[in-house]
């Protein structure tokens, strides 16, 4: 996650009317349109789920929120973890629907409980500002540790600061320079100065056990 309510999407290029469109599709692309319209419109989940991702981001065709939320519904409706974090987060952004922060605290919690971890995330957020649920420090930071478990990376860059900080956990100097190194392991420019600021308050011996707990979290992301 690059930022709080990003847009986790399969890439898909479809079409839906001559009205719409602003570049010319591919035959290829008028393909793979038809075929996932057609699922879609079958009732398949992960079609409407990729079906509604297009207009959301725009492609081929003009963005239309509230298409993209009509066939994300289709698929939360149905279980579809990925469809309904997307209500979610259409309700918090306002796209496509009204903002409805304890409509989306729905969708999210759903989706979370399915182990999604672009819903855990968002569910960290909501937490942490008091969204649709009354601000909770410790509840956030459990949510955002379950993404982070997932191998999310922004959760992960996140968990760090709250250890830092001591932000709805215990201030642990430790954790907080595992969880960043974890970000920096992954070729991450952002995590090298707050590592480089964390290790001017750490002792030689703290560092070297941030990197035994930092080789624990990584062999427990490889699982």
């Amino acid at each position: 996650m690059k930022h709080v309510f990003a847009i986790s999407l399969l890439a898909i290029q479809l079409t839906i009317s001559p009205s719409l469109l602003w570049a010319e599709p591919t035959a290829e692309q008028l393909k793979e349109f038809q075929e996932t319209k057609a699922l879609a419109e079958s009732g398949h989940p992960m079609a409407q789920y990729k079906f509604a991702g297009y207009f959301a981001k725009g492609g081929v065709v003009l963005k239309d929120d509230a298409e993209a939320v009509k066939w994300f519904r289709k698929a939360a409706e149905q279980g579809h973890a990925g469809g309904q974090s997307m209500m979610g987060v259409m309700h918090t952004n306002a796209r496509g629907v009204p903002r409805d922060y304890t409509e989306a605290m729905k969708w999210f919690r759903k989706a979370a409980l399915q182990n999604s971890s672009h819903a855990q995330y968002n569910l960290g957020h909501m937490y942490g500002a008091g969204k649709g649920v009354e601000k909770d420090l410790t509840e956030s930071a459990n949510w955002y540790r379950k993404a982070a478990e997932q191998n999310d990376t922004g959760s992960q860059r996140i968990l760090g600061t709250l250890y830092a900080a001591g932000r709805g956990v215990p201030k642990d100097l430790v954790e907080a320079h595992a969880w960043t190194q974890t970000v920096a392991n992954k070729g991450e420019d952002a995590a090298k100065k707050p590592l480089a600021l964390l290790e001017q308050q750490m002792t030689p011996e703290q560092i070297r056990e941030a990197g035994k707990r930092a080789r624990e979290i990584a062999d427990k992301l490889k699982k």
